[in-house]
């Protein structure tokens, strides 16, 4: 998959500094685009080289549940030209990083051996903002295996405080 970032880097990046004074609409027709386009049987059209780019694109707006603005129209334009219908769900992600660091917002996966209920989760993204010393938007994952505790990933930095964790510290330590 990383053939697929690597390309949509700089759609992404370009999309971003063009339209960073109105991002958060931006991300909105983007992550409608990245639905459609995961869709394999629009991929399939999109592909045939008996289908024309405007074909393509009557398609896509048609499904499409809101308006594209003519910044949207001439970046959905020039992907279809490209051949990258298959790397818009990749922009997109890449597109909500850069606006989400531009905003000061990191994104944080947080795994948990069981259900985090909300009051907790207030604390807990409350705390963490605090040991990583920025602004986070979490996302919880069940992890059973954990056992308990939790594991929280902010980019490259990984916090486990899970027994999972520390019951491979426990046996590293005593096979050493």
């Amino acid at each position: 998959m990383a053939e697929l970032a690597t390309i949509a880097r700089p759609y992404a990046e370009a999309l971003f500094q063009a339209t960073a004074d109105d991002a958060a609409q931006t991300s909105e027709w983007l992550d409608a685009l990245a639905a459609i386009a995961t869709d394999a049987g629009l991929r399939q059209f999109a592909d045939s080289p008996k289908v024309s780019d405007d074909q393509v694109m009557d398609v896509i707006t048609g499904v499409l549940s809101l308006t594209l603005p003519e910044q949207g129209k001439n970046f959905l334009r020039l992907v279809v030209e490209n051949g990258r219908l298959a790397v818009l769900p990749e922009v997109a992600a890449q597109y909500t990083q850069l606006k989400n660091q531009g905003d000061g917002v990191f994104d944080a996966v947080v795994q948990s051996a069981f259900a985090i209920d909300e009051a907790a989760l207030v604390d807990l993204t409350e705390w963490l903002q605090k040991r990583f010393g920025r602004r986070l938007n979490l996302t919880v994952q069940l992890a059973p295996e954990l056992i308990g505790g939790i594991r929280v990933a902010v980019g490259d930095e990984v916090l486990d405080t899970s027994v999972k964790a520390r019951l491979e510290q426990m046996k590293t330590a005593l096979t050493a």
